[in-house]
């Protein structure tokens, strides 16, 4: 998937040291479940166990230019009932409050609605994640609710997290406003 900010590759091994770099500053990985890799060794691991994940689609995120910028997915993918989650999505420092991650999202939403008649996609984030869920807003998902100590965080505390979602009669008009910010 590709668009005129982002472009998004399935994850592979051959992604470690981009990302390793892109992940470099210890604010990005505040309110993540994956603690900070500390060395490259780290990185492979954690793009082994998102490989692996069963649930879980990972996606590379490249910028404009060809560079690594993060990592984003679709996770607890429920064919049955058509709904998909977008998240474990991180960007590096450098690429935060652009437009690729908005550009990133609208392809993954694109994507869930337009190819796969997906009836909602929601998200999850830490409740104390304000930069996350003013993202999140900013893209039209709506607010659900708090599933109270839903997570343990890689500190050990207990992690509330915030619900949201877009569903598909608000798909054509979210689709139509992120287009709009996009070519602004």
């Amino acid at each position: 998937m590709a668009g005129r900010f982002v472009r998004l590759e399935p994850l592979t091994e051959a992604h470690v040291a981009g990302l390793y770099e892109a992940g470099k500053d210890p604010d990005v990985w505040t309110w993540l479940s994956a603690g900070r890799p500390r060395a490259l060794g780290d990185m492979r691991a954690q793009v082994a166990d998102a490989i692996a994940d069963p649930v879980r689609f990972p996606f590379v995120q490249f910028d404009a230019n060809g560079e690594i910028a993060g990592t984003t997915s679709y996770y607890e993918v429920d064919q049955r009932h058509r709904a998909v989650w977008i998240g474990h999505t991180w960007i590096g420092a450098r690429w935060q409050r652009t437009a690729l991650n908005t550009e990133s999202k609208l392809l993954l939403m694109s994507r869930a609605f337009d190819e796969f008649g997906a009836l909602r996609v929601g998200w999850h984030t830490d409740v104390r994640n304000e930069r996350s869920r003013r993202a999140i807003e900013r893209l039209g998902a709506r607010q659900e609710g708090v599933l109270r100590a839903h997570r343990i965080r890689p500190d050990g505390t207990l992690r509330d997290t915030v619900c949201y979602s877009v569903i598909a009669p608000e798909w054509p008009a979210v689709r139509d406003r992120l287009l709009l910010k996009l070519h602004a």
